[in-house]
């Protein structure tokens, strides 16, 4: 099975800089989006041997998120079940017969970490949340995380420890989900590759310099490690501030 998964900062914006031409070209099984930023019938995709489906955000042009996959899925769960983190379209899941897939987009603390007291809250809420799905059959969870765990994670560790994805209140959460029984799947494959980025600023041309961030992830529970096949940064890939990130798994 090959699995992306792409914050595309805006589906509409993406879809006119090639998104179909990269999503026809990795024929994946299951490709997961984050941050569209549209509402239901604001867009119109051809997309035939897929089924899809959509979790759009209260806010119009904020957040939300999509899967598009081959497998038809047993189930599907839109949001966490819980009111206060539901309004913003941040998380599916997919049962299939061998595992969940969940694609995530995780709040952002914000500048000034405004939001960092929700943002620690969501991050016990999705944790439990995966935990007990976990308990039934294995999880592939892949998204927007918006953490780099370790300073290999991102071109200037020293200069962002207080700022928002970089945080140790933030990088102590993904510890605890890792901890839980979780693998960071590309670290798996490449523990010590340093400048492997999935994010960079609109900024002072951080991509073209490569000043990056990686903080789009597939995590999977630890039982799944021998089914790993390989992981892949598809840095290569424009149209947003984000590249897509890939898994292969032998489910």
């Amino acid at each position: 099975m090959k699995l992306i998964s792409w914050n595309v900062n805006g589906l509409r914006a993406v879809v006119k800089k090639g998104f179909m031409e990269f999503f026809q070209k990795v024929d994946a099984d299951v490709f997961c989006l984050q941050e569209i930023k549209l509402q239901e019938g604001q867009i119109e995709m051809e997309l035939p041997g897929y089924y899809t489906y959509w979790n759009y955000a209260q806010k119009k042009g904020y957040s939300g998120t999509a899967i598009f996959t081959k497998i038809k899925p047993i189930a599907v769960h839109y949001g966490l079940g819980i009111e206060e983190h539901d309004t913003e379209g941040r998380i599916i899941t997919l049962e299939f017969e061998d595992c969940f897939v969940a694609t995530v987009y995780t709040p952002n603390s914000q500048h000034g970490l405004l939001r960092l007291d929700y943002r620690l809250l969501w991050e016990d809420a999705i944790l439990e949340f995966v935990k007990k799905l976990d308990q039934q059959k294995p999880v592939v969870l892949c998204g927007d995380l918006n953490v780099a765990h370790e300073e290999i994670d991102l071109k200037n560790p020293k200069a962002n420890l207080k700022n928002s994805g970089f945080t140790p209140e933030e990088r102590g959460k993904i510890s605890d989900f890792l901890a839980s029984g979780f693998v960071d799947t590309f670290r798996y494959f490449y523990p010590d590759a340093p400048g492997k980025y999935s994010w960079w600023s609109y900024r002072s041309d951080c991509r073209a310099k490569n000043i990056g961030w990686r903080i789009d992830y597939f995590i999977a529970s630890s039982r799944l490690s021998e089914k790993l096949l390989g992981a892949k940064i598809h840095a290569e890939v424009f149209g947003s501030d984000h590249c897509p990130v890939e898994l292969q798994i032998a489910l």
